[in-house]
């Protein structure tokens, strides 16, 4: 009864795109072409060569030489947050700079950012894993509650895997501990 019922509503299905398939388009008549003369018509102004400013891509805002992300005397140009031992806190230092990126996202709604949490080699490659996303995601956390659109921001975590500095000092262990922070264009 099974196999009747399938094999009677293939059927119809199969009828119903027949039927859908086999109309003829109607036919509708060609577009008119409207031939016009240079001058006949326009209302726009002539343009003097005169007042054209050319513009210069390759600077940032005020004429300096390097985007406002480049730039190493604008905060935008630090992409990254160092943490403690074993922490995911952003600390009161690096508050400003994701505030100035913050911005940034706000100002320019077509840009997008991705965040990479990072660890130091001490722990399990699973934990650190872990604690790269927690810190990757705090960042981002505070992105969004600074008005940046959650679509914006990516976060991500490396683990121990992509390390700023080698050794096994406290010193290299502190560099490796950190979110960076990467606009469209870096990753």
């Amino acid at each position: 009864m099974r196999a009747i019922l399938i094999a009677i509503l293939s059927a119809a299905a199969s009828a119903v795109l027949l039927g859908a398939c086999s109309t003829s388009p109607q036919s509708q008549p060609p577009a008119s072409v409207e031939e016009r003369k240079p001058g006949v018509g326009d209302t726009a102004k002539p343009v003097e060569s005169g007042t054209i400013t050319p513009v210069d891509v390759t600077r940032g805002p005020g004429g300096s030489a390097l985007g406002p992300l480049k730039d190493p005397a604008n905060i935008l140009s630090q992409r990254s947050v160092y943490y403690d031992f074993d922490r995911f806190d952003v600390k009161d230092q690096y508050r400003g700079l994701v505030e100035a990126h913050a911005k940034y996202m706000r100002e320019n709604p077509g840009a997008r950012m991705l965040i990479q949490g990072n660890t130091d080699e001490r722990g399990s490659r699973e934990y650190n894993v872990s604690l790269g996303q927690r810190r990757s995601d705090g960042v981002k956390k505070m992105l969004v509650l600074l008005g940046v659109r959650e679509g914006q921001v990516e976060s991500v975590s490396l683990g121990e895997e992509k390390p700023q500095a080698e050794g096994r000092t406290e010193e290299a262990w502190a560099r490796n501990r950190r979110s960076d922070l990467l606009h469209s264009g870096e990753f």
